[in-house]
């Protein structure tokens, strides 16, 4: 099934055509002016220069009119066989649809309300029949019993016709176009934004990504480029300033000799406070008692990291590099 970008915004066509692979571009003059777009003839033969296929209309009371319209067009230097025609379905519509056929020319015969509109442009050898499925649901027709019987119609008389599915408003409509089996349909660029869109795929490579990342990075990669340590001459009061701009809840205390002593954290200034009241703010860290650190080697794979937290219910984890302190691993740096 072909897919086309249905639009006359610059900056919506420029990005949906980075995808690559879009097999052209549906667009109409008046949505251009109403874009803005002053130069339209300008503007149709820089967009044809930069899509596959370019589907213009080519408007005119009859079918002389609409013939000298696809001429004029094609002046400006369109390339005919990557140049689509659109003309809404008429007596004159279909015998200009035959005409421009005769000579070459590529042809969407568009505005579809039924199928018998749709057979005379098949008959008339349209390169495209085109049913306008959103419009015609808002009106409370069977749009898609339509587009079913166009495609029937094409494969059952053997028509060289492809029938193109637009008016397309979200994306059930997509999986409608796919079950009834047609050969083209034209997406507006915010339903095609969301045709990959899917709950359970996201959680998956959210889930694939996390998991990836926690057996192949390692704990020096992901680590802050910080290392808090203080020596346990350091007052109380400014080990907590400490904290704050080491930004971490915690600081690696070092003995006179550079020995590792263990860690202080903001929680164990909680838990002192309520044994020693006020007298905790007059002493140093070197008062005080510490256990062993939890720590972990900074060559250490992440997942080992989690598996750390999620035994020791610590948040905080110290980084060593051959036994010395180089950092600290929070619980958020993994995650």
């Amino acid at each position: 099934m072909e897919l086309y970008l249905d639009s006359a915004n610059l900056q919506e066509i420029e990005e949906g055509f980075k995808l690559g692979f879009l097999n052209g571009l549906t667009t109409t003059p008046t949505f251009m002016q109403r874009e803005g777009i002053s130069d339209v003839d300008g503007t149709i033969v820089t967009l044809a220069s930069k899509v596959p296929v370019l589907q213009i209309e080519a408007l005119g009371n009859t079918a002389e009119e609409i013939v000298s319209e696809a001429d004029r067009l094609l002046s400006l230097g369109l390339d005919p066989k990557r140049t689509v025609f659109k003309i809404p379905v008429s007596l004159e519509g279909v015998h200009a649809c035959y005409l421009l056929r005769q000579k070459g020319c590529l042809v969407n015969v568009h505005l579809v309300y039924t199928l018998q509109q749709a057979y005379m442009a098949m008959h008339a050898g349209a390169t495209y029949v085109c049913p306008l499925v959103g419009r015609l649901q808002d009106q409370g027709q069977d749009a898609l019993a339509l587009v079913e019987q166009c495609v029937e119609a094409v494969n059952y008389y053997g028509y060289d016709t492809k029938i193109m599915f637009s008016s397309v408003r979200h994306v059930e409509h997509v999986r409608n176009a796919i079950n009834i089996g047609v050969h083209t349909i034209t997406v507006p660029l915010k339903v095609l934004r969301s045709l990959t869109e899917n709950h359970f795929t996201s959680v998956g490579i959210e889930q694939f990504v996390k998991d990836t990342r926690l057996m192949t990075m390692r704990v020096k990669d992901v680590m802050r480029a910080v290392n808090p340590v203080v020596t346990d001459d350091l007052p109380l009061t400014e080990a907590v300033v400490k904290m704050t701009e080491f930004g971490f809840g915690a600081v690696t205390v070092l003995d006179s000799a550079g020995q590792l002593k263990g860690v202080f954290t903001d929680g164990d200034l909680r838990r002192m406070l309520p044994e020693y009241g006020r007298d905790l703010l007059s002493k140093k860290l070197s008062d005080l008692e510490f256990k062993t650190p939890v720590s972990i080697e900074a060559g250490a794979l992440l997942n080992n990291a989690a598996a750390l937290f999620s035994r020791t219910h610590v948040d905080t984890l110290l980084v060593l590099n051959e036994g010395r302190p180089v950092g600290m691993l929070d619980i958020q740096d993994i995650r």
